[in-house]
C-alpha cells in the first residue's frame, strides 16, 4: 500500500460568530474529504509537545513521527537544508522575516507579502551592508529568508513575528536565555535596528509605498538552532522511497533531513493563489513513484495570520476541490491502493491571528478497512473517532502500519 499526507497548514480553528458559530470546517463544503472521513477512522492529534511553541517547525516533525524533543534544532536549520545552504560546525542558523513596522509597531510578518523578486534585492542589499565573514542572509521565498551567524549561541529568547501582530517592537526584542548568549542577543539587536536605518529608504520601499502597499523595513531573526541530528523515514520507519511537495522551505527541509525527494512545482506561492492543480498532479505522478508522498498546502495558514475569516473557508474549499478530490478520484481504482490522511499541523484561529497548540483532527483512508462512525471531518466530530486522541509518533505509525 502507498501512502499519502495531505496537510492544510493552519486550517483548524474555532467556532466562529459570522459563521453561525462554525468552525471554518464545520462550515466548509467539503463532500469528498467528508467521504474519506465516512470510509476511514478518525481521531485527534496533540502536534505541540509541552513546552513548545505551536510552531509549523515543531507540528510538522510531530505530524512525520520524529521526536522534537531530540531532533529540532530551530527554524532556520530546517530551511537551510531546502535552500542549499551548508551549516558548518560553530554556526547557527534562523530564520529572517522581512516584516512591515509602522510608528515602531509591528504590522505584520511579511511586509504585506513581499514578492520573491523585490525580497531578492532587499537581501542583497543586506548582505552589501551588514553582511561580513560572521553575518550572512540567504535569500529565500517572499518574507522568509535565512540568516547565519558563526559563532552565535542558539540560547536566545526569540519572538516569531506572526504572533505578535500590533506590538511595538522594543518589547519583543532578542532577550538572552543565558550571560553566555549576551552577545549573540546585541548582534541580532543591532542586526535589527540597523535594517530599519537602511531599508527605510530604499528605492524598493519607496515604489512600495507609492503603490500603497506596506514597506519591507525591517528584518526579523527568530527560531536559533545548529545543525540537526534526523534520521530519515527509511530509517526510523521502513519507508522505501518517498517525496515532499510544498511551497514553504520549512517543509522542504524537513522532508530532506528526513529523505524525502523535493518536488518542486511552478506557480506554488503559499498563499491562495497557489497551483493547486500542478500540486496534485505532482502528487499523483510522485505516488506512482514513490511509496510516501507529503503534500503540504500553506494557504490556510496564512488566512488565519490574516484573520480573513472568507479567504480562509475559500481555502479550505479550494483544498478539497483543486486537491483531494481529483487525486481521490485518480488513485481510488488504482491496483495497488493508496492510504490517504487528511489533517493541518496546527490550528491557526482567524480571532487571534496565530497558532495555538490545541489537538488537531484528522482522517486516515485506508481501502478495504472499514470505518468508524464519524460522518464529517471537523475539529469536534473527529474527536468521536476510533483513533482517539494520538501523540508523538501514534499517528505515522497508524498510518503506514498495513
Amino acid at each position: 500500500m502507498k501512502h499519502l499526507i495531505i496537510l492544510g497548514d493552519g486550517m483548524a480553528d474555532e467556532r466562529i460568530p459570522s459563521l453561525g458559530n462554525k468552525t471554518i470546517l464545520e462550515a466548509a463544503n467539503i463532500p469528498t474529504i467528508d467521504l474519506l472521513a465516512q470510509k476511514g477512522r478518525c481521531g485527534l492529534l496533540e502536534t505541540v509537545p509541552e513546552g513548545f511553541h505551536p510552531g509549523s517547525e515543531i507540528a510538522n516533525l510531530e505530524v512525520l513521527g520524529y521526536d522534537v524533543r531530540k531532533v529540532f534544532e530551530g527554524r532556520g536549520s530546517l530551511e537551510a537544508a531546502s535552500m542549499g545552504v551548508d551549516i558548518e560546525p560553530g554556526e547557527m542558523a534562523m530564520r529572517c522575516n522581512i516584516i512591515c513596522i509602522e510608528n515602531g509597531i509591528i504590522k505584520n510578518h511579511s511586509a504585506g507579502h513581499i514578492s520573491d523578486e523585490e525580497a531578492y534585492v532587499l537581501i542583497d542589499y543586506l548582505n552589501e551592508k551588514l553582511g561580513d565573514e560572521i553575518t550572512r542572509f540567504f535569500p529565500g521565498i517572499s518574507y522568509r529568508h535565512l540568516l547565519k551567524i558563526k559563532g552565535g549561541d542558539k540560547r536566545v529568547k526569540c519572538t516569531p513575528p506572526h504572533d505578535v501582530p500590533g506590538t511595538p517592537f522594543k518589547d519583543v526584542l532578542v532577550k538572552a536565555e543565558v550571560p553566555e548568549a549576551q552577545k549573540t542577543a546585541d548582534l541580532l539587536n543591532e542586526l535589527i535596528i540597523k535594517s530599519q536605518e537602511i531599508l527605510a529608504d530604499h528605492p524598493v520601499n519607496k515604489a512600495r509605498v507609492a503603490a500603497g502597499k506596506d514597506p519591507a523595513n525591517s528584518i526579523w531573526p527568530w527560531s536559533a538552532g545548529y545543525k540537526p541530528q534526523m534520521k530519515t523515514l527509511k530509517e526510523e520507519y521502513g519507508v522505501k522511497s518517498g517525496a515532499v511537495i510544498s511551497a514553504v522551505d520549512l517543509i522542504r527541509g524537513i522532508g530532506k533531513y528526513a529523505g524525502l525527494d523535493i518536488i518542486e512545482v511552478e506557480g506554488a506561492t503559499g498563499l491562495y493563489d497557489t497551483n493547486y492543480e500542478g500540486k496534485a498532479q505532482a502528487a499523483i505522478d510522485a505516488l506512482k513513484k514513490s511509496d510516501f508522498v507529503y503534500l503540504h498546502i500553506e494557504a490556510s495558514d496564512e488566512a488565519g495570520h490574516e484573520g480573513n475569516v472568507e479567504l480562509k473557508l475559500k481555502t479550505v474549499e479550494y483544498l478539497e476541490n483543486r486537491i483531494v478530490k481529483p487525486i481521490y478520484e485518480e488513485v481510488k481504482n488504482w491496483n495497488e491502493p493508496v492510504a490517504i490522511a487528511i489533517l493541518p499541523d496546527h490550528p491557526t484561529p482567524c480571532r487571534i491571528k496565530t497558532h495555538i497548540s490545541a489537538p488537531i483532527p484528522f482522517l486516515i483512508y485506508k481501502p478495504g478497512v472499514d470505518g468508524d462512525d464519524v460522518k464529517k471531518y471537523d475539529e469536534f466530530s473527529c474527536a468521536d473517532g476510533a483513533y482517539g486522541t494520538l501523540v508523538g509518533d501514534e499517528f505515522i505509525k497508524a498510518l503506514l502500519d498495513d
